[in-house]
């Protein structure tokens, strides 16, 4: 082959790796932060790597703490992610201060998805519940948030996190208050709970990994704690039963950081996520359960899956949900309280 036509060769074949190069350039990429760990992991395979294939996109992954640093981003202008994962009242408080898009309900399809967990700013995506767990050694076993205030009746150590919400949802379970009958919270019949429980509570725990260990260590008898916790416990050998029955079911959220440069993509993927198809997916990789009812509906989940799972159609009966608006109103008040209940 002489000179010239080598040289046009090469011409053609560079023109065609700068043209390859310059479509993956405008390929769109999306940033969706999560918590990490095992539940960002299980994020990856259920929600953000389908999305991408579906919509032609990359989809860049970072971590956060909470809304804080959500709320630096947009304060300062320089926004770089574009939708994160936060604990409810986060995304209720976050909203409040406006910082989010509004989501836009004609892209993502709400329906299946409780009202509670539906906002103009933000949705649920994944929920997990604090149930009452017990050490199965225990002669007598509590089944209700009664039995575990009543130390005389059922003796042993006990657990409490060291938050007021969803423990002040416990303390007026205790007190007769039906699931149904919780909100607004009475605070001040709350407390008076709190106060007789107090004395036999061995361990006010931080974090979910602590809780897990207290249980699988033996070192409480019984306690409150997040259910896909307690389900690794129980993998890695902890002697432990539990009950959905007076469960308070919690979620994380999806919102849209105000300012974000692809809010019209971001809108899109968020509807996968909640999408009945997605949601089905994650029990696969984590033990939390689809927010998204439609989700059961799906020949995906086995019967001892859903049966497994704190959001099934029957466990979802046994327990409320958490009114994350409420929290997002009053929760800073109640902080206050509890820090200075805790400490005296």
């Amino acid at each position: 082959m002489n000179t010239g036509k080598l040289r046009a060769l090469f011409g053609v074949v560079s023109v065609a790796a700068l043209l390859t190069a310059t479509v993956a350039e405008a390929k769109d990429t999306l940033t969706v932060v999560s918590f990490g760990g095992s539940y960002q992991d299980a994020q990856r395979k259920a929600m953000f790597e389908p999305t991408a294939k579906a919509l032609g996109i990359d989809i860049k992954e970072d971590t956060l703490s909470g809304l804080a640093e959500v709320r630096l981003q947009v304060r300062s202008g320089s926004v770089s992610w574009d939708v994160v994962d936060l604990g409810a009242t986060d995304c209720a408080i976050g909203a409040a201060e406006g910082l989010f898009e509004p989501l836009d309900y004609d892209v993502i399809k709400a329906d299946g998805i409780a009202k509670p967990m539906v906002n103009d700013d933000w949705i649920g995506i994944i929920y997990y519940s604090t149930v009452l767990a017990w050490n199965k050694k225990l002669d007598k076993q509590p089944k209700t948030w009664a039995d575990f205030w009543n130390a005389k009746d059922f003796p042993g150590s006990r657990s409490l996190r060291n938050n007021p919400q969803v423990i002040m949802e416990l303390a007026l379970l205790a007190d007769g208050v039906p699931l149904d009958k919780l909100y607004p919270l009475d605070a001040d019949r709350a407390f008076k709970k709190l106060e007789e429980i107090k004395p036999h509570i061995t361990t006010w725990w931080g974090s979910g990994a602590q809780s897990a260990q207290l249980i699988k260590d033996g070192e409480v008898d019984m306690l409150a704690i997040w259910n896909g916790r307690l389900s690794s416990a129980m993998k890695d050998g902890a002697n432990a039963d539990y009950t959905y029955d007076q469960g308070l079911l919690n979620a994380d959220c999806l919102a849209i950081p105000k300012g974000s440069k692809n809010v019209e993509l971001a809108q899109k993927a968020i509807a996968m996520f909640v999408s009945p198809e997605q949601q089905a997916e994650i029990p696969k990789y984590i033990n939390y359960g689809p927010v998204n009812a439609k989700a059961f509906d799906l020949d995906v989940l086995t019967a001892e899956q859903k049966a497994l799972l704190n959001s099934s159609p029957e466990n979802m009966k046994k327990q409320v949900v958490v009114d994350a608006q409420w929290w997002g109103e009053n929760g800073a008040e109640l902080q206050e309280r509890w820090d200075s209940f805790t400490q005296k």
